[in-house]
C-alpha cells in the first residue's frame, strides 16, 4: 500500500523405523532478516502439547536436519521452506513430525519433476504460509476466544479449549480446502479466459481504494475494543459489497480495502454502493474512493503497478463520500453504454428520442471532469467524479 497442493500421487512411504539414525549436526544457516512466526517455537507446556498432538494429527519426532534427510532435501532447501512458510528457526529441537517430512517431499518433488521451479516452490510456500497463519490467527483470537468461555463457574478456559478443538478441526479443514477449491477453480476461470499469454501475467482490471476519512483522529477517541468492532465491521461490509458485486477484495489494512474488477462497470457499482451504504451507518466515518483502470501485475494475491498507484493516489485527493476515476476508467465506461461522454450528449440523445418516439439511451452512471493536478510520482492527472445517474 495487499492449500494444501492437492497434490496426491507418487509419493514413497515414509521410513518405518521407529527413530531415524543418527547424524552430525549440521552446519549453522544464518537466519535472514525477515519476519517469522515464532508461535512455531517448541514449548514444554503440557496442553499446548497434546493440542498441537491433536491438530498436527502426530507426535514430534525429527528435527529440522533428521526431516530434511529423511525427506532427500537439503537443509538448506529445508530451511528456504519452512521460513517462506513463516515458521521460526527452531536449532536442532526435535519438534517436526512426519507431515513436515510429507510437506518438504511434496515441495522438493514438485520442484525435481519440473512441474515448478524452486523459487516458484518457495513462493508457494510463502503465499500460502502468509495466508493461512492470519485466518489461524484469526479464528483464535476472535472464533475461539468466544466459544472457550467456561461454561460454569469453577472451569478453566484451558479446560474447554481441548474437547472444543477436536470437535471442531474435521469440520474446519473440511471446509478450508472447500473454499480453497472453489476460490482456486473461480481464480484458473478468470485466468485462462485471458485474451492472450500476456494477459493472463500482466491484466488488464479495474483497481479500487476504499479508505475511511479521518480515522486518526478517531484511533485517539476511541477505546480499543470500540475501535477493533468498528474495523472488523467495515471490513466485513466492504468485502460483501465487494463479492456480491462480482469483484475480489485483495486486501484489507484497518481503515482502507483495496479490491478488483475485471471490468469498469463493475468496479465502479461497487465504488457507489460502498459510498452509498457506508453514508447511511451512523457509526461510520465517511469514505471515499478512487478508481483506475489499465494493466496490472499480480503476484501472490496481490495487485501492483502503476494503475495500482494512481488508484491510490486518486483516493487520497477525493473529497468525503466522494468517487473519483482516472480518465482510463472514464473512457471505458463510455465505451461500453454505461456512462455517457457528456450530459450535453445525453441531452441531445433524449431530445431525439423523445422527438422520434424512441427510447432514449440509459446510463447507469455520470462522469464530471475535475481539475487538472499534480500527483506525485505520476505527473498531471484529470481525476472524474463518478456518480449515480437517476433513474
Amino acid at each position: 500500500m495487499t492449500v494444501d497442493d492437492a497434490h496426491n500421487g507418487g509419493e514413497a512411504e515414509p521410513p518405518a523405523e521407529a527413530e531415524p539414525p543418527a547424524e552430525a549436526e549440521p552446519p549453522a544457516y544464518p537466519t535472514p532478516h525477515h519476519h517469522v512466526d515464532h508461535t512455531a517455537e517448541p514449548t514444554d507446556d503440557p496442553l499446548a502439547i497434546r493440542l498441537e498432538q491433536l491438530i498436527l494429527g502426530a507426535d514430534r519426532r525429527y528435527t529440522p536436519f533428521q526431516a530434511a534427510r529423511t525427506a532427500g532435501v537439503s537443509m538448506e532447501l529445508a530451511s528456504r521452506f519452512w521460513r517462506a512458510m513463516g515458521f521460526a528457526d527452531i536449532g536442532q529441537a526435535k519438534a517436526l513430525t512426519e507431515a513436515d517430512v510429507l510437506a518438504l517431499r511434496r515441495l522438493a518433488g514438485l520442484v525435481e519433476a519440473g512441474l515448478l521451479s524452486e523459487p516458484m516452490a518457495v513462493q508457494v510456500a510463502r503465499s500460502t504460509g502468509q495466508t493461512t497463519a492470519r485466518l489461524a490467527e484469526w479464528q483464535i483470537d476472535s472464533f475461539l476466544e468466544g466459544l472457550t468461555e467456561p461454561p460454569e463457574p469453577g472451569m478453566t478456559r484451558t479446560e474447554v479449549t481441548y474437547p472444543l478443538v477436536e470437535l471442531l478441526l474435521p469440520e474446519l479443514e473440511e471446509f478450508l480446502i472447500y473454499v480453497w477449491r472453489r476460490q482456486l477453480a473461480a481464480a484458473t476461470g478468470r485466468v485462462v479466459q485471458a485474451a492472450d499469454d500476456e494477459e493472463m501475467v500482466d491484466r488488464r482490471l479495474a483497481v479500487g481504494f476504499a479508505d475511511l476519512v479521518g480515522f486518526t483522529r478517531l484511533t485517539r477517541r476511541l477505546e480499543e475494543e470500540e475501535l477493533g468492532e468498528l474495523v472488523e465491521a467495515f471490513e466485513t461490509t466492504c468485502a460483501d459489497l465487494v463479492a456480491a458485486h462480482g469483484g475480489r477484495l485483495i486486501k484489507t489494512l484497518g481503515d482502507e480495502v483495496l479490491y478488483a474488477a475485471d471490468d469498469a462497470g463493475t468496479a465502479a457499482e461497487i465504488a457507489l454502493r460502498l459510498i452509498e451504504t457506508l453514508s447511511h451507518d451512523e457509526t461510520m466515518p465517511a469514505l471515499r474512493v478512487g478508481i483506475a483502470f489499465g494493466t496490472v501485475t499480480t503476484r501472490m494475491g496481490d495487485v501492483f503497478g502503476t494503475t495500482v498507484n494512481l488508484a491510490s493516489r486518486l483516493t487520497s485527493i477525493a473529497p468525503k463520500d466522494t468517487v473519483l476515476v482516472d480518465g482510463a476508467l472514464a473512457e471505458e465506461l463510455t465505451r461500453t453504454g454505461d456512462a455517457p461522454v457528456s450530459e450535453t450528449q445525453a441531452a441531445e440523445e433524449a431530445a431525439r428520442a423523445e422527438k422520434e418516439g424512441e427510447q432514449a439511451p440509459t446510463y447507469r452512471f455520470a462522469l464530471q471532469p475535475m481539475w487538472q493536478r499534480p500527483v506525485r510520482g505520476l505527473g498531471v492527472v484529470e481525476p472524474w467524479h463518478l456518480t449515480r445517474r437517476p433513474t
